[in-house]
């Protein structure tokens, strides 16, 4: 049995609507959230998130000097329940991430970022 679903996968970049919009039009959907920092386009197959960051180096492909910057959201019927099973996993917490709200980040096995979100 899984922890849990995938909820959204979010991409990095300097500015959410902009790409969101590049991405509305290559794969359709539409743009249900934006506040600026982060956009959320929902297409029939899925939904795929972008979020601000200001100090944004995109990816250089294949080097890796400037990696591919993109995690998953895992949806979870509760926090503290899924915390303990993607620890055993290998999952780490990751510092700084524990804070009240409807998400935790944590780190895989290989080091990449992913969420536990609640609805």
């Amino acid at each position: 049995m899984a922890i849990g679903e995938l909820y959204d996968v979010v991409i990095d970049c300097p500015d959410p609507d902009d790409l969101a919009g590049f991405y509305r039009q290559v794969i359709g959907g539409e743009i249900t959230d934006s506040d600026g920092a982060w956009t959320t386009l929902v297409t029939s197959r899925g939904r795929v998130s972008f979020q601000r960051v200001d100090d944004y180096s995109p990816p250089q492909w294949p080097g890796q000097e400037h990696p591919q910057q993109i995690h998953l959201d895992v949806l979870v019927a509760d926090l503290d329940a899924a915390e303990p099973l993607v620890l055993e996993l290998g999952a780490t917490l990751l510092k700084g991430s524990a804070k009240p709200g409807g998400f935790r980040v944590y780190a895989d096995p290989a080091g990449h970022p992913f969420c536990l979100v609640t609805g």
